[in-house]
């Protein structure tokens, strides 16, 4: 399983969330690519990077500090946060990002996901977000109509190969993960699925290894020491 340490990006700064809460917001360091070298020395080969102002707005105001990662790094860098349109999606590809994540664009724009993924195949990813078993779009802030489940079966079916599956009551709060969730999604579905939101310990990682899940974002547990970032790659293999 692979190890994606998140940084989420907020004026240009990396800050964490408190279960999506924009309002509860710490900043961790107010120069992202010092982080993501330290992610790097650790043992690191992946990085996962979200927009927060991105994913309000819709809009790229974070894409110098995203460049300057992907630049000075040799991470495969996964980005996601208000990518809405087959503009965006070239701009970050074509500052080297290997990744992008649709998000909200997924379920208010399937015709981007059928585009993106005929023109991109494996670089197009979709961030799905569960909110009281419907997925959550507009930066977590409201409920779509779509199961969690059913909807991540369409994605798939559509081709897309890729899955980040968050819970976002378990985003930030250090509490576990939802092994449930990721057990469902990776005995129903044939895509890779990177589980987000709630890995706060060792035990967490290798019970998502032992379910053959392709991935795991560690964002908070790594921020407030909780998981030792070298450990957790090595656990993870």
């Amino acid at each position: 399983m692979n190890i994606f340490p998140a940084i989420d990006i907020y004026s240009g700064s990396a800050v964490r969330l408190f279960k999506g809460d924009y309002a509860q917001m710490t900043v961790y360091d107010s120069e992202p690519l010092n982080v993501a070298k330290k992610f790097a020395d650790a043992g690191a080969e992946y990085i996962h990077l979200v927009d927060l102002e991105g994913a309000k707005t819709g809009l790229t105001p974070n894409i110098e500090t995203v460049e300057k990662i992907v630049k000075s790094t040799s991470l495969f860098t996964e980005l996601g946060g208000g990518i809405r349109s087959i503009d965006t999606i070239e701009k970050y590809l074509s500052i080297g990002v290997n990744r992008v994540i649709l998000g909200t664009a997924a379920i208010t724009n399937e015709a981007l996901v059928d585009e993106a993924v005929k023109k991109y195949g494996d670089k197009i990813a979709v961030g799905v977000d569960a909110k009281d078993g419907f997925v959550a779009i507009k930066g977590w802030t409201e409920k779509s109509q779509y199961t969690f489940i059913d909807f991540c079966k369409k994605m798939q079916d559509k081709g897309v190969n890729t899955l980040i599956c968050t819970d976002i009551s378990k985003d930030g709060a250090m509490k576990g993960t939802n092994r449930e969730l990721y057990m469902k999604l990776n005995s129903e579905l044939n895509v890779n699925i990177i589980a987000s939101g709630g890995v706060s310990n060792l035990d967490d990682i290798k019970a998502l290894r032992e379910m053959g899940l392709y991935g795991a974002i560690i964002g908070k547990a790594y921020y407030t020491g909780a998981v030792d970032l070298k450990e957790a790659i090595e656990v993870a293999k």
